[in-house]
Order: C-alpha cells, then sequence, then structure tokens
C-alpha cells in the first residue's frame, strides 16, 4: 500500500498535496506554500516570483 505524500507549507506548516513554489521576499529564496498562503504572498508584492507546483500524485 502506497502512502500519499504531502508536504508542510513553509507559512503555515499545514501539510497538503498541493504546494506552489514560490519566492516572496527579499531574500529571494524558494519556499513551498498552499493555495491559502499563495493568495496572500502572491497578490501585490513586487518580490513574488512563481516557480511550479508540486504535486503528490506524479
Amino acid at each position: 500500500m502506497m502512502r500519499a505524500r504531502q508536504k508542510p507549507c513553509t507559512l503555515c506548516q499545514q501539510l497538503e498535496p498541493v504546494l506552489y513554489r514560490v519566492k516572496y521576499d527579499e531574500s529571494a529564496q524558494w519556499s513551498f506554500v498552499c493555495r491559502h498562503c499563495w493568495d496572500s504572498v502572491s497578490q501585490n508584492n513586487p518580490f513574488y516570483v512563481y516557480g511550479g507546483t508540486w504535486k503528490a500524485k506524479k
């Protein structure tokens, strides 16, 4: 039996099956954020860069 893969959101730590790879601040470090946190970091943010989507199901 295969276990479902999940990763924690960098910001809220919620385990999620889909995360968005983004840069959202001056550090320019890549982070994985959930849909809820992605909405807040992507809006009107000059540092925001989208880098792809991580999905549990390949």
